[in-house]
């Protein structure tokens, strides 16, 4: 059954702050003393109300995830990329915790086909109020053909994605962040500079519950399908093609 659709303020939007596409706009986060309604806050990375809380019956905030405008995971280092996937977790389990949400959804937006507007690195924790975000994902969605295994971390690549030709899917522990932070930032920079001959500039990274485990799917974005907007057609890549990639990934844990 199709999720109720989330209500967008265009009011509270059409004064957002941009520099994905207009790159020499001001950046709000590059300002930390300017920044207000900050929850927490760890080194430089800031968890926070969101200023332009577009969406209706939920509770929006942001984690700034470092003080480097062009950072992202692909370039941190290994014990900094740690530290902000550590940071996001925690809060992220501590907002589903409270019992004040119908559903908290834990995502990232990277590059000009990610649906962002700020290139500064950051993340959105959101509550929504009725609504079940995962109601739609199923167990299937987030499993496929094998990559890695290897003790409570595995890798893999969707057989039958959320929307997407290729989804790679990192399913870990909440007991072994940095092990599940490892192998998100691995998938990322395949992504960026391997997958489709490097070609690809642009990412959404999705974290799920799954009972005592946790899921992050990172999906490459280009132009969206129209088979996906106009009927909820997902796609995928041959089987030969997608053993064909988790071979080229397998290579990047070894």
């Amino acid at each position: 059954m199709q999720a109720h659709p989330l209500i967008f303020d265009t009011k509270i939007a059409k004064d957002k702050p941009e520099n994905l596409r207009h790159p020499h706009n001001a950046c709000p986060f590059c300002d930390p003393d300017q920044l207000t309604d900050v929850l927490d806050q760890d080194a430089d990375r800031i968890w926070l109300l969101n200023k332009f809380p577009t969406l209706q019956a939920t509770w929006q905030t942001i984690i700034i995830e470092s003080a480097a405008h062009d950072g992202d995971i692909s370039t941190y280092s290994r014990d900094q990329n740690r530290a902000v996937i550590a940071f996001a977790l925690h809060h992220w389990q501590d907002t589903i915790a409270s019992d004040q949400y119908a559903s908290v959804l834990l995502y990232k937006n990277f590059g000009p086909h990610s649906g962002g507007s700020l290139r500064h690195p950051h993340m959105q924790i959101v509550g929504l109020d009725d609504i079940d975000g995962y109601a739609s994902v199923t167990a299937a969605n987030l499993t496929g053909y094998p990559v890695v295994t290897t003790g409570n971390l595995s890798v893999t690549i969707s057989d039958r994605p959320i929307m997407w030709f290729v989804e790679f899917n990192v399913t870990g522990s909440l007991d072994a962040t940095d092990q599940f932070a490892d192998a998100i930032q691995t998938v990322v920079k395949y992504v960026l500079h391997d997958y489709y001959q490097g070609r690809c500039d642009s990412y959404n990274l999705f974290c799920y519950p799954n009972d005592d485990q946790i899921v992050a799917k990172i999906v490459p974005l280009f132009s969206v399908s129209p088979y996906y907007i106009g009927y909820s057609l997902s796609q995928v890549d041959t089987p030969e093609r997608m053993r064909e990639i988790a071979g080229e990934v397998r290579q990047k844990f070894i």
